[in-house]
């Protein structure tokens, strides 16, 4: 049986040519907004793909996230930047950039963009070379992660 990811609209967008972004987005920060800042700053429209809370749990262990995916999608939606946002859902172990390709192809993105360092890399920019659409590699704002925020306070 083939695993399907799907977009579940909050903020609908169906223009093609957007930069298309993916990403948990757990705790709004400083490193998150000058990232999307930088994406939408290359003058296509953004649009934010969240990851959904079974998803986030399965990789990065059950107590996160700690927002859930309608409130981190909600915020990002809110962002003078963003011009789309959709949670990303199904099953944990669909995250090939396969499954991506058949969750973005009917958006036709113009651009697909990740950070410096992402260990997804080479996968987005498989996607994006199949999808017809740019592969951007911005830079990563150093020490800022919800996960270093998370551990700092928890000591």
């Amino acid at each position: 049986m083939p695993v399907n990811l799907e977009a579940v609209w909050v903020q609908p967008y169906d223009q093609p040519g957007a930069a298309i972004v993916t990403g948990v987005f757990d705790i709004l920060h400083v490193g998150h907004v000058r990232y999307l800042n930088a994406v939408a700053g290359r003058g296509l429209p953004l649009v934010v793909g969240v990851e959904d809370d079974p998803r986030v749990r399965a990789w990065k262990g059950p107590s996160r996230p700690l927002n859930p995916a309608a409130e981190r999608a909600e915020v990002l939606a809110a962002l003078r930047c963003v011009t789309g946002v959709f949670v990303v859902t199904g099953p944990p172990e669909a995250h090939a950039p396969e499954h991506y390709i058949d969750l973005l192809a009917p958006m036709r993105p113009g651009a697909l963009a990740h950070t410096q360092g992402d260990p997804h890399a080479g996968g987005r920019r498989a996607a994006a070379a199949l999808l017809g659409a740019q592969c951007w590699e911005m830079e990563m704002i150093p020490g800022r992660s919800t996960t270093r925020i998370v551990n700092a306070r928890l000591g």
